[in-house]
């Protein structure tokens, strides 16, 4: 009896480069968390979008890392986990209001998790969990959760930045892509720029 192996077929999100929001669809999400009173999704969100960081690094931010004695930090400079190196982000007005209305709902402390498990006592947000939200948060807006996902967020400001200059080093160095620094782009060249775009 000759033998025919079965095949299950699972949907599956397409793999590949995931697309940036455009600006749209980010006051489209914004205002729809701000609505629903969604104030860790909110942040998590803001932070997403100024950050530019993998999801690994975002989850594993903690309070210390983004707020002082004096409040909400404008620049954060945080060590990324996939390449060891430092990359360092501006904070918007936007997004230290949604951290520091986050940080003080949840009476969190500067050794606690920026965003803490819900399940799971002193542990971190997933990057599953976070890319869960992610899904949830596009297709409040209409969008197809299969054409975005959590680099969506990484790259969204950067994406907005080279069409708006055609700078790629100074996207590349937001990225905290180590190339850049050896073409003479500097760090607070590439952080006015992201400060000043209107997202």
């Amino acid at each position: 009896m000759l033998y025919t192996p079965s095949f299950r077929f699972v949907a599956r999100k397409p793999t590949g480069a995931k697309l940036a929001l455009k600006p749209v669809h980010v006051w489209g999400i914004r205002v729809r968390l701000q609505v629903a009173h969604a104030v860790r999704d909110l942040a998590l969100f803001d932070l997403a979008l100024d950050s530019k960081l993998r999801g690994c690094d975002l989850v594993q931010l903690k309070v210390s890392d983004l707020l002082s004695c004096s409040g909400v930090k404008r620049r954060v400079v945080i060590v990324q986990q996939k390449t060891g190196r430092p990359v360092q982000f501006e904070v918007t007005e936007q997004t230290r209001r949604s951290i520091a209305a986050w940080v003080g709902s949840k009476r969190l402390g500067f050794d606690d998790w920026l965003f803490p498990s819900r399940i799971k006592v002193g542990c971190h947000l997933t990057t599953r969990q976070y890319a869960r939200l992610v899904d949830k948060w596009v297709a409040l807006v209409g969008l197809d959760p299969a054409a975005y996902g959590t680099h969506s967020l990484r790259r969204t400001k950067v994406a907005l930045l080279y069409k708006k200059t055609g700078n790629l080093r100074a996207c590349q160095l937001l990225l905290g892509h180590s190339t850049a620094r050896y073409l003479g782009v500097e760090v607070d060249d590439a952080l006015e720029l992201s400060e000043a775009l209107e997202l």
